[in-house]
């Protein structure tokens, strides 16, 4: 469908294009690396500004923050939805950026709780905040930049570059932090040390801004302003627009819900897993996701090239599928390799707890609430990765392997000394919670795992940005793709680390967490299945009754 904007739209040249990707993907890592530093330094972030005796919630109140950033994603896809509908795609973006970086260093000025007490997670929540909205507005601005410079033909293989560049923020924070403990004494990094990484964002800040201002405004965009074509309202017609709260929904829980909690489960749920439940060295850790991440990389941009031959809808249902299938066999698989000690002793001497009231309740400590003492003997052994059975009984009672095991009054001083008197008693009968580092065919068995998890990730990720951008019509194209894919990922993705954690506190299975993402991505495939176009890749168009009676829509 042709219309003035559309004949006045310019043809960017195969060296425009090459410089708007590469600005758009550095940008991208950047942005990403500034919010995932937060996550991959969650232990120490837990005791700088969250410390408590309770390991189990200390984590939880980090993921808690971790949340808090994710949770006004939305807010920030409207703020700057608005502004890139109405304002142009180049600038929208260059606020984004600034205000990720300025944010993030923050985090690594603040004084610890020690110092300044409860402001300190105050101010961190404050700044997660900032990232918050400064990432709502980062994804969509990247992704309908490229999609609009790129030809029709080629723009799930161009586009897909914005998706491996998400990776790549992952993979540069673990690479930076990796730089920094090899450079900084273990006890310096842990005291002050791990504030570097987040500091380094102002330079990556000025490194994205340099690139990004040597960039033009989208054709699109300009073709729709000299025509006089821009929306008044974008998120208002994003709402009422014809036929869009549908292609909302299907963007919401078909394509967002299914790629962020694969995504967060591949990546995120992993390093935690292996670090915390199954105990492996963190510099051993951290070079597994390191090159696993680096690898997966190049996943993407497969699967978005794959797109524009098979179209957008294949890779997205053959990814939801296998993820069904295999996220519970790839994480068993993942303890046995990366803990086999663990694994065998709680198979060969079961752990067996009796007595009444036998529920966790994580938040107990932070609320003030009083803890079974059967309840605080189920946190210890969640704390400690160790599986266990329940039986009720008049009296409070721990065995292992059939055998006894008393709970002596000094355990019961405060949840560390539990804990350890519990991980004591259970050192003799078999366990080993010594940091682990796997021997290297192991480490090797972890990473093609962790390969397998970004191949998943990839189906459901790498053709997404051609496939928002094509959803939607481009007069309102920033806000009405932001808006759902930030919902998604702030609070089906986002609260992910969050929530698993949560069931894992309460039922002592360090693999009942992933029932969380089967849940999302089971209700998202039977949406995608329903709601995305079959057939080959094509443009925004109007069907039958769609159009609105008024300002016409670029194809």
């Amino acid at each position: 469908m042709a219309d003035s904007a559309a004949a006045v739209q310019r043809q960017p040249s195969d060296k425009e294009i090459r410089l708007v990707i590469a600005a758009s993907s550095a940008g991208t890592v950047f942005e990403w690396y500034d919010f995932f530093i937060y996550g991959t330094l969650a232990g120490l972030i837990g005791a700088a500004f969250f410390p408590s005796g309770n390991e189990t919630l200390q984590i939880l109140l980090v993921w808690a923050g971790f949340a808090v950033g994710f949770g006004f994603r939305p807010l920030g896809a409207i703020l700057f939805g608005f502004l890139g509908d109405r304002l142009g795609r180049k600038y929208t973006f260059l606020v984004t950026v600034t205000l990720m970086g300025v944010a993030t260093a923050g985090v690594g000025l603040i004084p610890g709780a020690a110092s300044i007490g409860i402001a300190a997670p105050i101010i961190v929540i404050g700044l997660r905040i900032l990232q918050g909205l400064a990432l709502g507005g980062e994804y969509g601005g990247a992704a309908i930049y490229v999609a609009e410079h790129a030809p029709p033909e080629k723009r799930g293989f161009y586009t897909s570059f914005i998706q491996a560049s998400v990776v790549g923020g992952f993979v540069l924070s673990i690479l930076v932090v990796i730089i920094c403990r090899a450079l900084i004494p273990a006890d310096d990094f842990a005291a002050w040390g791990w504030r570097v990484p987040f500091l380094l964002s102002i330079v990556l800040l000025g490194i994205s801004l340099w690139m990004r201002l040597k960039l033009s405004e989208s054709p699109v965009f300009e073709a729709m302003k000299a025509a006089g074509e821009t929306s008044a309202n974008p998120f208002k017609e994003s709402m009422t627009y014809p036929g869009n709260p549908k292609r909302i929904f299907v963007a919401l829980f078909g394509i967002t819900g299914v790629l962020t909690t694969i995504w967060y489960t591949a990546f995120f749920s992993s390093l935690s897993f292996l670090r915390r439940d199954m105990r492996v060295e963190e510099g051993t850790v951290e070079l597994i996701l390191l090159f696993a991440g680096l690898i997966s990389m190049s996943f993407y941009v497969f699967v978005g090239k794959w797109s524009d031959r098979v179209g957008r809808k294949k890779p997205i249902i053959i990814g939801a599928i296998l993820s069904l299938l295999l996220l519970f066999p790839i994480f068993w698989a993942m303890g046995s390799l990366a803990n086999p000690g663990l694994a065998n002793a709680a198979r060969d001497n079961p752990v067996v707890v009796a007595g009444t009231g036998c529920t966790t309740d994580p938040f107990a400590d932070l609320f003030s609430r009083q803890q079974t003492e059967c309840g605080r003997v189920l946190e210890a052994l969640t704390a400690s990765g160790v599986a266990y059975t329940i039986q009720p009984a008049s009296k409070l009672a721990l065995s292992v392997g059939g055998e006894p095991v008393a709970i002596a009054p000094a355990w019961q001083a405060d949840s560390a000394a539990l804990r350890d008197g519990v991980q004591s008693a259970l050192t003799e009968r078999g366990f080993d919670f010594s940091k682990q580092a796997p021997p290297i065919g192991n480490i090797l068995g972890i990473v093609a795992l962790l390969l397998v998890c970004g191949m998943l990730s990839a189906l459901t990720y790498g053709s997404v940005a051609a496939l928002l951008s094509e959803m939607f019509p481009p007069r309102i194209r920033y806000s009405s793709m932001s808006i759902p894919y930030h919902i998604g990922a702030g609070y089906l993705g986002g609260f992910l680390p969050l929530i698993a954690g949560i069931i894992v506190a309460r039922t002592g299975d360090v693999y009942a967490g992933l029932w969380y993402t089967m849940a999302v991505v089971a209700f998202g495939l039977v949406v995608a299945w329903w709601g995305l176009p079959d057939g080959p890749p094509r443009d925004f168009e109007e069907t039958s009754g769609d159009a609105p009676p008024a300002s016409p829509v670029l194809p």
